[in-house]
């Protein structure tokens, strides 16, 4: 038939429109690639191999996605420990605007994620994707609390009565997720209870002792079918039976996975223990993590959409200091690689982390020294699926696409707000760092808990430069107190605006009236 023929048919012109049409949906649907981002947990910069040629632990698997993806060599957390951080993976916002102003919540706190707050896995299920969360939470869920003991359930020595008969309330479902599977708190932090879509999977019977050392965890009710041991294999096994099961579907999936690992209680498995030769636990655990990414892809590989599939790897924070620095410095190996610190501080080692972006063959394996903050993610997506970014959400979100080979227009990120556990602020720009407390601001040394005499003759400001002192050995805040004023302003800015995208200015979840805020206001520059 020729095309005059089919011009003069209005059916025929009406079926060939809806065959364009459906072909055009189904080209689009097929170029969502499914999304995994892998969250490890204390993981140090320096513990990936290929971060650090010092390194005394080999990650060939983290190293491999690495090499076949963009390695981000300035990558950030948004605070120095864990539970900020995830809020702002999957807010997009920087976590000091919510209730949390320092720290971290409990197994038994509320929700920290407000129901109305748009997340990215609400984003990915609008746009056509199954999405799943499988790991550790941490962001605090509304559990059928029944009696309240004496503490306030934020607090780690809370036992609240709960009855694990009920359903969960705003935890992970409630927040974009279609399936979820995992547990409230750290892996050292009673309830020791899994949850799958909403509801426990066993109602706790027995309290397990705490137990101290590398092994640590607390005290606390615990779930027949818990194990601290198995947490990181079970969660392995969920994630790979979800790939199995939503490979080649018609929806691509997102999946979420936090793991609990190498965040005490550091448990390798038998076939894991010995494995690094540093006589250390934790070198075996980082190794054992390993292997998890090593069986994410390997699901992938083996499913044949490693191709259609988009790859976030990185950590919540730097190294935790439970896995020993001292010993295993003496065998050579720096958790931390040149930097100084370790979670919860606001010097680099508490939240400078590798962060690997890889698809196979769409994105150009490269190296990028671009400024990224975890609460980047959420943009990037909507950059990838060249969507739209309403003003109301992902506020503190800034797309990294444009570092890879793919295209992009998306603004990129010329500065970050670091936080530590404490709750201090610094504002880094370009070369230049400022933090705005004495000390580390966390645990690292000098503390708030040396000797006062000691403390009070630290400066109240620091200021280093970031490419030339790696570091932070050589505080310059005499030398330029013009880039002090600066920063300062420029942070109170953004704290005031609420956000630090453009767009009209946003309310906090709480008065920007905390104790942080108030020693910006006295720094009388």
């Amino acid at each position: 038939m020729s095309v005059v023929e089919i011009l003069r048919n209005p059916i025929l012109i009406l079926a060939v429109l809806f065959t364009v049409l459906v072909s055009c949906n189904k080209n689009e649907e097929t170029s969502k690639p499914n999304i995994i981002y892998i969250l490890a947990d204390d993981l140090g910069y320096g513990d990936v191999s290929i971060y650090n040629n010092n390194s005394k632990i080999q990650t060939p698997f983290i190293d491999e996605l690495a090499l076949n993806g963009v390695m981000y060599t300035d990558a950030h957390t948004s605070s120095a420990v864990c539970t900020p951080t995830r809020y702002s993976i999957l807010t997009g916002r920087y976590n000091w605007r919510t209730r949390l102003k320092q720290g971290v919540v409990s197994g038994y706190s509320k929700s920290l994620i407000k129901p109305n707050r748009i997340t990215v896995a609400d984003f990915l299920k609008d746009n056509g994707y199954n999405t799943a969360f499988i790991g550790k939470w941490h962001l605090g869920w509304d559990w059928s609390i029944t009696q309240t003991d004496s503490l306030d359930i934020d607090n780690l020595k809370a036992r609240p009565e709960v009855d694990f008969t009920k359903p969960i309330k705003n935890g992970p479902n409630t927040h974009g997720f279609d399936y979820s599977y995992g547990f409230c708190g750290s892996l050292d932090m009673p309830p020791y209870v899994w949850v799958e879509n909403d509801l426990p999977t066993s109602v706790p019977t027995r309290i397990t002792k705490g137990k101290s050392g590398q092994g640590t965890w607390r005290e606390g009710l615990t779930a027949d079918d818990f194990t601290h041991e198995q947490a990181l294999p079970e969660i392995t096994k969920r994630t790979v039976s979800y790939i199995n099961k939503n490979a080649n579907q018609k929806k691509p999936f997102f999946v979420y996975m936090p793991l609990p690992a190498p965040h005490t209680p550091i448990l390798p498995t038998k076939e894991f223990q010995g494995k690094s030769k540093l006589d250390n636990p934790y070198a075996d655990f980082v190794i054992m993590v390993d292997r998890v990414v090593g069986e994410v892809t390997k699901a992938l590989e083996a499913n044949g959409i490693s191709e259609n599939t988009l790859i976030v790897f990185t950590s919540d924070n730097g190294c935790s200091p439970a896995a020993n620095f001292k010993q295993l410095k003496s065998k050579g190996h720096n958790p931390s690689y040149d930097y100084r610190g370790f979670k919860s501080d606001i010097f680099e080692g508490g939240h400078r982390v590798p962060y690997i972006m890889a698809w196979k063959n769409k994105i150009k394996p490269s190296k990028s020294d671009q400024l990224v903050c975890t609460t980047d993610f959420f943009a990037t997506v909507v950059d990838v699926l060249g969507a739209d970014l309403a003003d109301n959400y992902a506020e503190d979100s800034f797309s990294h696409l444009s570092t890879t080979n793919l295209s992009s227009d998306a603004p990129k990120r010329e500065s970050i707000i670091h936080h530590s556990v404490r709750g201090e602020f610094a504002f880094r720009k370009g070369d230049w760092k400022a933090i705005f407390c004495a000390g580390s601001g966390g645990w690292s040394y000098p503390n708030i808990n040396i000797k006062k005499s000691v403390y009070d003759t630290l400066p109240t400001v620091q200021l280093y430069n970031i490419k030339n002192d790696v570091g932070e050995k050589y505080n310059l805040q005499a030398e330029h107190p013009e880039i002090i004023k600066e920063f300062k302003m420029d942070l109170l800015k953004i704290i005031n605006d609420g956000r630090s995208t453009e767009g009209v200015k946003l309310e906090n979840d709480e008065a920007p009236s905390w104790a942080q805020l108030g020693k910006l206001e006295e720094i009388g520059l």
